[in-house]
């Protein structure tokens, strides 16, 4: 599931992940993550932090409220270690900067450490 308020990033998104991803949700605002977690149960969510209604942080709250073994990669254009520190704190699984979207692939791959 790809959530990001910008329709160009999720589609590169798209491109970038179309050999290693069988299928693709999307949402353009956090508000809608949850829903479409209930529905797809994805596999993983690649969740932009800074979004207009609803931000990445909570959205990827609510959703491990719910799902506590949901998979969750934040990414950003945000280089700042306070973000990374609290994606972490808020249990994302990753932490990817924009300009590093490929190694989404790498990420998806590894076998969980759980």
């Amino acid at each position: 599931m790809i959530v990001d308020d910008n329709a160009s990033v999720r589609s590169m998104i798209r491109t970038l992940l179309h050999t290693t991803v069988d299928s693709f949700c999307e949402c353009s605002d956090g508000s809608e993550a949850l829903k479409s977690y209930e529905q797809y149960h994805p596999d993983w969510v690649l969740m932009d932090i800074m979004m207009k209604r609803v931000d990445g942080f909570q959205a990827t709250k609510e959703i491990l409220s719910e799902f506590p073994n949901a998979k969750i990669i934040m990414i950003t254009q945000h280089n700042d270690p306070k973000l990374k520190q609290k994606a972490q704190t808020i249990g994302a699984t990753e932490f990817v900067l924009k300009e590093h979207l490929l190694d989404i692939e790498h990420i998806i791959h590894r076998k969980p450490i759980k």
